[in-house]
């Protein structure tokens, strides 16, 4: 596979740069952009993220480590990223966890053979009034309970 952004993203990535005063500045949206395009920010990823901005590959390893919203190894198709911080954990996250876990046959941080859901625990997401919640890829599912992980995970596996 060739790593290349394609046309659309470079103009998302012109628009982005020209909200700083260097390009470099720019590192985040471009690694944002890099990992919806490519799904993960593999080395080779990263390197071409850095010659483009013209920033050395170990400025965006660093960004790129330090950011937990940066996967750096390949991940499922839905990533189920359960909150179990304080508001979460309270309303009961850990038996949310347990529960995709078990159901899906994974631990936290693996990713089912079929590569169709990846399981995570995150830190707090900001959607404490409706807790427990999990972020899937890029939504909220919140108000969980074992009935709406049911469901959820059915309509997911169809997909």
């Amino acid at each position: 596979m060739e790593i290349k952004f394609t046309e659309e993203n470079l103009k998302k990535l012109d628009k982005a740069k020209s909200h700083y005063p260097k390009s470099d500045a720019a590192l985040m949206p471009a690694l944002w952009l890099a990992q919806e395009q490519f799904g993960w920010l593999s080395i080779d990823v990263m390197k071409y993220v850095g010659s483009i901005l013209n920033i050395p590959y170990e400025h965006v390893l660093g960004a790129a480590e330090f950011y937990t919203m940066y996967y750096k190894k390949p991940v499922g198709k839905n990533h189920l990223q359960v909150c179990t911080n304080i508001s979460c954990m309270l309303c009961g996250a850990y038996d949310i966890l347990d529960y995709i876990s078990d159901k899906l046959d994974i631990k936290t941080g693996e990713t089912t053979q079929d590569g169709k859901f990846m399981l995570s625990e995150a830190e707090c997401l900001g959607s404490c009034g409706t807790a427990p919640m999990l972020q899937l890829n890029n939504y909220y599912e919140e108000n969980l309970t074992k009935e709406k992980i049911d469901n959820l995970i059915e309509k997911l596996s169809k997909s």
